[in-house]
């Protein structure tokens, strides 16, 4: 089953933990909670109450605050909290209203600020080659994509 399949069913029920899949999944930095997936970053130029913090289109295993009307860096919005829902730890919020035109796009999206991430890589997957391409190459290429350490 697909993240977003998985996130919209723990949604929905509301009452067991979801486990994603992938070779990237981003958890709680507390308690190691499953919260999204390195694939549904849409962008890490968001800062949060305590620095860096990342816009993410789909977050499983949350619970969520009321909404409440804040003056954040690009204007007025209708955020809520949201906590883990495992350790409930305060990890962002989730925007349900942005009332200028140009930040209608972070509707229902979340940000999850770095400080209450953890990062959990799996060498389970294995990723083929590009047709055509040397293993050696691909290597080297493979080892510097998408990383930032």
């Amino acid at each position: 089953m697909h993240n977003r399949a998985l996130s919209k069913k723990a949604l929905m029920e509301n009452d067991a933990m979801v486990y994603l899949d992938g070779p990237q999944v981003y958890t709680c930095g507390n308690c190691r909670t499953h919260l999204t997936s390195h694939d549904d970053i849409i962008s890490k130029s968001f800062h949060g109450r305590h620095g860096r913090a990342y816009l993410f289109d789909q977050c499983v295993n949350i619970t969520t605050g009321p909404p409440e009307d804040r003056i954040l860096i690009t204007g007025l919005h209708s955020v809520c909290d949201i906590f883990c829902k495992r350790c409930e730890t305060l990890v962002g919020w989730t925007y349900a209203r942005a009332y200028e035109a140009s930040q209608k796009y972070k509707e229902g999206k979340y940000i999850i600020e770095k400080m209450f991430l953890h990062l959990e890589e799996s060498d389970y997957y294995d990723v083929d080659r590009p047709a055509g391409e040397r293993g050696d190459r691909w290597r080297v290429r493979s080892m510097s994509w998408g990383s930032e350490r």
